[in-house]
C-alpha cells in the first residue's frame, strides 16, 4: 500500500487525517448555524438554510477555509466561536503512534493544511501537534488551496522536496488528485475522517485506509537511511 523504503518525506493533511473531522463538521453544520440564529434572531432551520449553502458555494476555494473571510461575511467572530467547542478537538485513532513511527523511520513529516492560521493555532493548543512533526505549512501562507495545481510548485519553494520520494496523506480526494497531478510519488486516502460518520467509499485509483493501524506494521519495519541519503 505504501512503499516506505522509497520515501524521504511525508506530507500530512491535518483535519480528517491527523485530527478528527468531527470538530469541523460539528462547528460548520451545527454550532455556527446555532450562533447565527441567536445573533440574527432566526429559527435554527432558517439559520442553517442560510449559512450552509453559503459555505458550500465556496467549497474548494481558499475562502472555504478562511476564517477571516467568514468572520467578515457573517459578521461573527468565527475563531472565537470555534474556541467555544474546542473540547471537541482531538486526534484520530493511532495518529500519535503513526507520527512517532515516521520519526523513528527517519522520514521528514510536514503538515500541509488548508486550515487558516487562527483555528490552526487553536488546534495546536489543544493537541501540541507541532511537537510531533518537523514542520507545518498552511495554504493561506501560499495564497492558494491544496486543490490548486500551482500549490505544489509554490510549496516546493517553502519546503523543498523530491516529488517521487514523497507521500501525501489526505482525506480529500480532490487534494490527492491534485498532488498526483503535480508528481507526488505516492498518495494515501483516509476513508474515516469523522469519528461520528460512516466511512467513505474508496477512490478507484488511490490507495486508502480507514486508520493508520493498517500501515503501522510496515512502517515500523522501515529502517532509517544512512545519513546523507
Amino acid at each position: 500500500m505504501v512503499n516506505w523504503s522509497s520515501l524521504n518525506t511525508v506530507f500530512l493533511d491535518m483535519d480528517g487525517t491527523l485530527l478528527d473531522l468531527h470538530f469541523d463538521n460539528h462547528f460548520w453544520l451545527e454550532h455556527l448555524p446555532a450562533r447565527y440564529a441567536e445573533h440574527y434572531d432566526l429559527s435554527p432551520e432558517e439559520a442553517r438554510n442560510t449559512v450552509v449553502p453559503m459555505i458550500m458555494a465556496e467549497r474548494g476555494s481558499l475562502k472555504w477555509y478562511c476564517t477571516d473571510y467568514w468572520s467578515e461575511r457573517l459578521k461573527l467572530d468565527i475563531t472565537g466561536l470555534k474556541a467555544e467547542v474546542g473540547d471537541r478537538i482531538g486526534y484520530r485513532p493511532f495518529v500519535t503512534d503513526f507520527l512517532d513511527a515516521i520519526r523513528q523511520a527517519g522520514l521528514r513529516s510536514v503538515i500541509v493544511t488548508n486550515c487558516h492560521p487562527d483555528p490552526l493555532a487553536l488546534k495546536l493548543r489543544h493537541t501540541q501537534l507541532e511537537q510531533r512533526v518537523d514542520g507545518i505549512i498552511s495554504s493561506h501562507e501560499l495564497g492558494k488551496p491544496k486543490e490548486d495545481p500551482e500549490f505544489w510548485r509554490d510549496l516546493a519553494e517553502r519546503e523543498p522536496y523530491q516529488p517521487e520520494r514523497t507521500l501525501m496523506v489526505d482525506d480529500s480526494f480532490p487534494v490527492l488528485e491534485s498532488a498526483r497531478a503535480a508528481g507526488i510519488g505516492q498518495c494515501l486516502a483516509i476513508l474515516a475522517p469523522d469519528s461520528r460518520q460512516q466511512a467513505r467509499e474508496k477512490h478507484p485509483e488511490i490507495p486508502s485506509i480507514h486508520h493508520f493501524s493498517e500501515v503501522l506494521p510496515s512502517l515500523r519495519q522501515q529502517q532509517p537511511l544512512p545519513s546523507g541519503e
